[in-house]
Order: structure tokens, then sequence, then C-alpha cells
């Protein structure tokens, strides 16, 4: 079908303009009036929708969609819906509005798709990499409820916890990330600058160099003669690993093994646990059913492995089981949350008590993150000293020896 540009006053007479696809210049001007505003200009044009002529290298540079968009986009819907604001004209003020030319791409193939008779579950599908199968899966238990405001509002909460919880995460990482990365630029420097220089003057002492000090200059030449060599084993490395992660065995045995790292582990299965807690309660205070729940879930908790005990809880559920003890059987929730799981079940308010289990873990990861630089000190402490020291004993050994040796010729 071709393309449309068109001009338009909304109900406040501001100027709207556009590209829309349609088999003719009535059909436009229909979908335009269906949004509630007023057509001034139809012209039939090659230009695609989303196009702003400003050519590949305006694609390339245009701001991708973030979850920032996604977030405000459902606590804007949730305020214009519950004001009674029809859908259709609340998409078209958000496409308006909206800041990022990507996201008011996607804000205006929704308005398209509504109009073509699509669900706006069904139009959201459309764009995987925008909303996620949780986010749509909620959408579309608020259209079959008739409760889509509030689904709205459940996830902009459950977006504003998630985005909370990354940015913990991402800022208690920060400092010991960067501790990491210097030592590995230092290790670099000496081996490349300061070990050479001291090997020069070593060479000059017609003498055998302690072991530590052969081991230095040996790896010092190791790295400057096959560095080339170094760099693409390395790169060959991270493409091989990303290669192995990107198949499901790969990545579940990845996703298994960070569960186990020390320090780091026991945060990353908390934060995946409290993740799960939070879109547990919430698909069961929209009504959505356990195991359809828990099969969605299963989707959003970002690892494999706590995907696949999610799954079995789903399997357990089918088979008649309790949550209890489908939970126990997965073996990576605490016994305090076990306890509030059992007390949930025998009092109906597992939603509740789920919404408590997300907070317990979200404060036992925010005492974690707190303390994780207190916990992490020791051990670079440790390596760095074992550092300094290995490179003490290599560059001043010999230097001592030699003193050793003139003091004994001078007496």
């Amino acid at each position: 079908m071709p393309f449309f540009a068109y001009k338009a006053r909304n109900a406040r007479g501001e100027l709207m303009q556009g590209v829309l696809e349609s088999a003719d210049s009535g059909g436009v001007a229909d979908q335009l009036f269906k949004t509630g505003v007023t057509p001034v200009e139809i012209v039939q044009t090659s230009k695609p929708a989303g196009d702003n002529g400003d050519g590949w290298w305006a694609k390339f540079s245009e701001k991708k969609v973030q979850p920032m968009d996604v977030q405000l986009f459902s606590r804007q819907l949730y305020t214009l819906l519950k004001a009674g604001v029809p859908i259709m004209r609340g998409l078209a003020g958000l496409q308006e509005s909206a800041v990022n030319k990507a996201f008011a791409r996607v804000v205006q193939d929704l308005r398209e798709s509504l109009d073509a008779g699509r669900e706006l579950s069904a139009a959201m599908r459309r764009h995987p990499a925008v909303f996620s199968t949780f986010y749509i899966s909620m959408v579309r238990v608020g259209e079959l409820t008739g409760r889509l405001e509030d689904i709205f509002l459940r996830m902009f909460d459950y977006l504003e916890f998630d985005r909370e919880m990354r940015a913990r995460i991402s800022s208690a990482l920060r400092y010991p990330i960067f501790v990491v990365v210097a030592m590995i630029l230092a290790m670099g420097v000496i081996n490349v600058f300061v070990i050479p220089a001291f090997a020069k003057v070593y060479a000059g002492f017609n003498t055998e160099l302690p072991v530590m000090t052969r081991v230095l200059i040996g790896t010092s030449n190791f790295t400057l003669h096959y560095w080339p060599l170094m760099l693409a084993l390395l790169a060959g490395a991270v493409a091989a690993f990303k290669m192995y992660i990107g198949t499901d065995a790969g990545r579940y045995n990845w996703d298994k093994s960070k569960l186990n790292i020390p320090i780091a582990g026991k945060i990353i299965l908390k934060g995946t646990l409290a993740r799960f807690a939070r879109s547990f309660a919430l698909s069961s205070k929209s009504g959505v059913p356990i195991v359809q729940a828990l099969n969605v879930i299963a989707q959003t908790v970002n690892n494999a492995y706590v995907a696949s005990r999610v799954e079995q809880m789903r399997d357990g559920v089918e088979r008649g089981e309790s949550i209890l003890r489908t939970a126990v059987a997965t073996g990576v929730f605490t016994p305090v949350a076990l306890q509030m799981v059992a007390v949930g079940e025998e009092t109906g308010e597992l939603d509740d008590l789920m919404d408590e289990i997300a907070e317990m873990y979200e404060r036992e990861v925010d005492y974690e993150l707190k303390t994780l630089s207190a916990q992490i000190e020791p051990v670079l402490i440790v390596f760095l000293g074992t550092m300094v020291l290995i490179l003490a004993l290599g560059v001043f050994l010999p230097i001592w020896d030699l003193g050793q040796v003139a003091m004994k010729r001078g007496t």
C-alpha cells in the first residue's frame, strides 16, 4: 500500500504531522478522525512511515528505545485510561509528546495496529525488543479482565523495582571492576616498559639471576614477542564463550555457575528470586492462573537455571502438588521464604506474602551490595600485595645480591 504524509490538528488546535500507510487518502482521513484529530492536508509520498529523511547515519545514531521509555509509557497510559481518555486518543497524545523518536514510531505502530482491529497485546507482540513477554502477557490479562489501567500501574511499579535492582548491582560492581581493570593495565605497563628496562641493567651483571627475576623477564619477553597471538587467543576465547552461552546448554551451565561465584553468586540469586516473587505477586493479584503465571515468570527471571526450577514448579503444580512442595524441591529458596509460602497457602494470601518475600530478598540484596566493597577489599588487598611482593623480589633481589657480593669483595 502507498504512504501518505498528513498534516492535522488535534482537539487543542495543535498541528500534527506524520506518515500513514493506507489504500487511499480517504483511508488516511478515516484513521485520523478515529484518533480524534482533523486532517488538514494529505499528500501521497514515497517516504515510508518512520523515515525522517535524514539518511542512514541518522538511523544509526538515533537513540534506541530504553526501559525508562516503557516505564513512563506505562504510567502515562494508566493516567490517561483512568481519566477516561479513549486509548486511541491517548496513544496519539503519547506519540506526539514522545522525546525518543524510535519509541514514537513504536507507539504509532500500536495505533495503526489497533486501528486495523488488533488487540493491544497483539500489537505489542510485534515489538519483542521493546515489550517483554511478561509485559505482553500482563497486558493480555488486563484486556481479558477489563482492568487494563490497573495492569499498567502495576507494570510501572514492577519496572521501577527491576530498574532500581539493576542500578544497585551496577553501582556496587563499579568499584571492584575499576580496581581489577586498573590492576590489569598496571601489569601490562610493567611487562612492556618497566621490566625490559631493568633487564638491560641486569644483563651487565654477568651473573645468574634469581628465579623470580628470570620468571618476570621471561613473562615480559613472551608478552613483547607474542602479544598479537595473545590478543588473537583472547578474542577467540571471548567469541567461543559467547557462542557457547548462546546455546541452551551453555546458557544453563553459565547461569548455574554464576550462582556459585564467591560473594557475587548469592547477590545474583537473591536478586533473581526477588524478581520472581515480585512477578508472581503481580500475576496472582491480576488474576492469572498459577500454572500460566509460572510459565510466563520462567521467561522473566533472566537466569536459565532458575527458570528451569520455576518450570519444575509449574510441572509440579500441574500434577496437583502444592506451591510449598514444589518450591522446596527446587532447592533455591531460603527456609524463611518457604515458611512464608506455607503460611500464604494456608491463609489464601499467597500474593501478599510473595510481595513480602520480594521485599525481604530486596533488603538482603541491599545489605549485600552495601557491604560488597568491604567483602571484596580483602581479596583485592591480598592480590595486590602478592603482585607487589613478586615484583619487588624480582626487581630488587638481583640488586641485593650484587650489593652482597660487593660488600664481600670490599672486606
